[in-house]
C-alpha cells in the first residue's frame, strides 16, 4: 500500500470530498451529445431540483413503457414522490423496478438567424435509480411536509395535517440520489459564421414562471386575507 505521507493523506481527503460533492459519471449519465453542457456536481443538480416541483417518471410494465408527470420533493440526498395507494405507477415503482426521473426548467427561447440553429435555454436533470416504499411514520410525515414546502413554502403551517385515514391512503416512495446528471444551455444563439451578416433579428426571449393574482375560493369568508406566500408567490 505504501507509506501514508501527509501529501498522500491530503490527496485522499480531497478525492473523498470530490466524490461527496459530485455524482459519478456512469454509462447512463454520460452525455453523448454536447457533453460540454453536462454537470455532475451536486450543487447544480440540487439547485435545479429545488427550483422545480414537477417531474416525469419513466418506467416499464410488462414491456410497455410509461412516462408519468407527478410532483416531487428533495430532502438531502433523496427524491420523494407520493400519491394514492391505487396508483399503478407507485405500486410498480415500489416493487423496485428501474426508473428514470427527469426535471426540466425552461429559461428562454433562443432565436438564431437560421431555422437550424434555433434552440432553448434550459436546465435539466436526469436521475436513474430504484425507489423504495417509505413505511416509517416520521419519515413519511417529513416527506409530506417536504412536498408542501417544495411547492409553496409556509403553507403547511396554515393547513390541517393529514388524518390517519388519509395517511393510509397515501403512498410515499424514496429514490436515493446516487446516479444523476444535469444538462444546461445558456447564452445567445450560435450561428454559422456566414449568417452573422444577415439582417435578421437574433437573440433570446427570456422565459420564467410567473404567478398571477390569487383567486379566492368562492366559499372563503371575506375577512380572511391572502397570505403573503400566496400573494407574492415565486419560484426560488
Amino acid at each position: 500500500m505504501g507509506e501514508v505521507t501527509p501529501t498522500r493523506l491530503f490527496l485522499i481527503k480531497q478525492f473523498t470530498i470530490l466524490r461527496m460533492t459530485t455524482f459519478p459519471q456512469t454509462s447512463r449519465t454520460n452525455l453523448k451529445r454536447l457533453p460540454k453542457r453536462g454537470h455532475f456536481d451536486r450543487d447544480t443538480v440540487y439547485a435545479i431540483l429545488d427550483e422545480g416541483f414537477i417531474c416525469h417518471i419513466g418506467f416499464v410494465v410488462d414491456g410497455q413503457p410509461f412516462v408519468i408527470p407527478t410532483g416531487y420533493a428533495r430532502v438531502d440526498d433523496n427524491l420523494f414522490v407520493h400519491g394514492s395507494q391505487a396508483s399503478r405507477m407507485l405500486r410498480t415503482l415500489a416493487n423496485g423496478v428501474d426508473a428514470c426521473v427527469t426535471v426540466t426548467l425552461v429559461d428562454g427561447l433562443v432565436l438564431a438567424r437560421s431555422a437550424f440553429h434555433h434552440s432553448i435555454n434550459y436546465r435539466s436533470v436526469v436521475v436513474f435509480g430504484r425507489a423504495t416504499l417509505v413505511e416509517d411514520r416520521e419519515e413519511k410525515d417529513a416527506a409530506l411536509f417536504a412536498f408542501s414546502e417544495q411547492v409553496i413554502r409556509g403553507r403547511w403551517n396554515d393547513v390541517r395535517e393529514p388524518t390517519e385515514s388519509e395517511l393510509k391512503q397515501t403512498t410515499v416512495l424514496r429514490m436515493p440520489l446516487t446516479e444523476a446528471s444535469a444538462k444546461v444551455r445558456t447564452g445567445p444563439p450560435i450561428d454559422d459564421e456566414e449568417d452573422y451578416s444577415m439582417s435578421t433579428w437574433a437573440g433570446v426571449i427570456p422565459l420564467r414562471l410567473v404567478a398571477g393574482e390569487p383567486i379566492a375560493d368562492p366559499r372563503l369568508p371575506s375577512r380572511i386575507v391572502v397570505p403573503d406566500y400566496a400573494a407574492n408567490y415565486k419560484r426560488q
